[in-house]
């Protein structure tokens, strides 16, 4: 007999990798319904960039198709709504920061290329350029000189090739330097993110400046990190750095979720080895070490470098390259949906209000 038991077994045959149980124990099935051998239903999803959407699907009508009587399948593949966090960011579901011991081992072009990953997998994407001393995000996502407005006392991000986008450098003249001391690098985090306009967002990609300095202490108490992941290259000196945002995450309580092994070869372009630039197998052990995987290893390769000076950023490009980057936006989308589980990000109190109240703290100019 066709009935909602009998399609709910079969569909208890697919398990989540990630999770370890099964799509009905899960939740994942909604509205089912039953009528003239026509099934149909609803698989909702934690994201809808969940990498193995399409498996699930194919699954799902493949094992109710299967049963007697059914003469159409149906399904619907959804996502549930971003959640409203409570540290002033409601609609926000995740927090991702993208974190790196030292400049120059390509932390911001791998926040950038990871937010568009993200996005093309059907996400809804934001990016914090917390990175305030040196602010590129602008260059890198083709938005160069549009500057940042206010609405309701409120910021508004910049749409930046599909992407959400907030940094400093919207914000102030190209050639102005940022000098601050501790007390700014706190009321600048809590602006730009507390009192900036995100609507609802799958992911917030959080570009932290590197070091392991104030900005970065002061987003991991604002704000409810899924999780952070730790950008270097395989050379012995970065790899030093590298440990050291890892332990600076272990003290703060926040998920690692793995290393991105950032110009990690070299592809010779007359012969097509690999060469190993910087050297190998140290953010493997780093990997071992610390419990967590390398989520990808990013090549070194002059498209990535045209394409941020371009404003056109490598993963929408074709190519080896793009593949990499999308490869790193599955992984960072399977790796939160087993930490949160594991490791619920701590929602942070809103701190009070410092010297001027309520006053912003710059001064961007209000949207037309």
């Amino acid at each position: 007999m066709l009935d909602t038991a009998t399609v709910l077994q079969a569909l208890s045959t697919i398990v989540d990798p990630d999770f370890k149980k099964d799509i009905v124990e899960l939740g994942f099935v909604r509205d089912l319904k039953i009528e003239d051998g026509v099934v149909s239903f609803t698989i909702r999803l934690t994201t809808p960039a969940c990498p193995i959407k399409d498996q699930f699907k194919r699954q799902a009508e493949e094992a109710v198709g299967a049963l007697p009587g059914v003469r159409e399948v149906r399904v619907t593949m959804d996502a549930a709504p971003a959640m409203e966090v409570s540290t002033g960011l409601p609609g926000v579901a995740h927090i991702v920061a993208v974190i790196a011991g030292k400049g120059g081992v390509g932390k911001s072009t791998t926040a950038v290329n990871l937010a568009v990953a993200l996005m093309q997998m059907g996400a809804k994407v934001g990016l914090f350029d917390a990175d305030a001393f040196g602010p590129n995000t602008p260059r890198m996502l083709g938005v160069r000189g549009v500057p940042l407005r206010t609405q309701g006392g409120k910021i508004v991000p910049i749409e930046a090739q599909g992407i959400k986008l907030v940094s400093i450098g919207s914000a102030i003249p190209e050639d102005q330097p940022v000098v601050w001391r501790g007390s700014l690098q706190h009321g600048f985090v809590r602006d730009f993110t507390q009192k900036t306009e995100w609507g609802e967002l799958d992911y917030l990609v959080v570009d932290m400046p590197p070091g392991t300095g104030d900005i970065p202490l002061s987003v991991m108490q604002l704000l409810p990190l899924s999780g952070a992941l730790v950008v270097g290259t395989p050379q012995e000196v970065a790899l030093e750095d590298v440990r050291r945002g890892v332990t600076m995450l272990n003290k703060m309580n926040v998920n690692l979720l793995g290393f991105v092994e950032n110009m990690s070869y070299l592809v010779c372009p007359n012969c097509g080895e690999e060469i190993d630039v910087f050297g190998k197998g140290g953010m493997d052990a780093f990997a071992e070490t610390f419990g967590a995987p390398v989520l990808a290893r990013i090549p070194m390769d002059v498209n990535i470098r045209k394409g941020s000076d371009a404003g056109l950023p490598a993963a929408f490009q074709e190519g080896p390259v793009a593949e990499a980057y999308k490869e790193l936006a599955a992984a960072v989308v399977q790796r939160v949906a087993v930490v949160e589980k594991e490791n619920p990000p701590k929602a942070a109190g809103v701190p009070q209000a410092g010297p001027g109240g309520n006053q912003p703290f710059l001064n961007v100019p209000k949207k037309n």
